[in-house]
């Protein structure tokens, strides 16, 4: 992972966010049209607790009352990370408290934004050094062009999609009208 980055620099600052007294229909509601995995339980600006997309739909589905206010279904514990924390740290919290996301509060506990795991996946990078040495990764390329030379780039753009199980490969041939990988042609 790339240990430059920050909590800060990562976060979602635009955390979806909703009052104790909500119902629990509404918040589902909520999270659903923001496609987020979960919003922060507050009361003023404090933090009081983390309610989940499976939080609200286990609720709902257990015969309990739509209406209840979310308080009843939430997470009490808010799971809370600083900005200047490497990513590192965060993930290692994430995984701690098996999360889905973290709130990112200032030094007098205001929350700023939030962590998510999409967050993290979306700042990740892995170096050479990374990857495992015991990976053989060849360059992708068409069995048209297996003699020729593979490109600068390691010939990834050369590979393609099997328009018949949709595997990625390099080894792509046309077969009836369809390029197919060797999988599928045997079959």
């Amino acid at each position: 992972m790339n240990g430059d980055v920050t909590v800060q620099e990562a976060m979602t600052r635009d955390y979806v966010g909703v009052s104790g007294s909500d119902s629990v229909r509404d918040t589902a509601k909520l999270l659903l049209e923001e496609e987020t995995p979960g919003a922060v339980v507050l009361k003023g600006r404090e933090p009081i607790g983390i309610v989940t997309a499976s939080d609200a739909l286990s609720w709902l589905v257990g015969d309990e009352s739509a209406d209840a206010a979310v308080t009843e279904c939430m997470s009490d514990v808010v799971p809370e990370v600083a900005p200047d924390q490497p990513i590192e740290a965060a993930v290692d919290e994430l995984f701690a408290q098996s999360a889905t996301m973290l709130v990112v509060t200032d030094n007098g506990g205001e929350p700023l934004g939030v962590l998510t795991q999409r967050d993290v996946i979306a700042v990740t990078t892995f170096t050479p050094s990374e990857v495992s040495s015991e990976q053989n990764a060849e360059p992708a390329r068409l069995e048209s062009e297996s003699q020729a030379p593979a490109d600068a780039d390691g010939g990834y753009s050369e590979q393609g999609i099997c328009e018949r199980c949709g595997a990625l490969t390099s080894d792509l041939v046309s077969f009836n009208g369809q390029l197919l990988c060797p999988d599928c042609r045997e079959v």
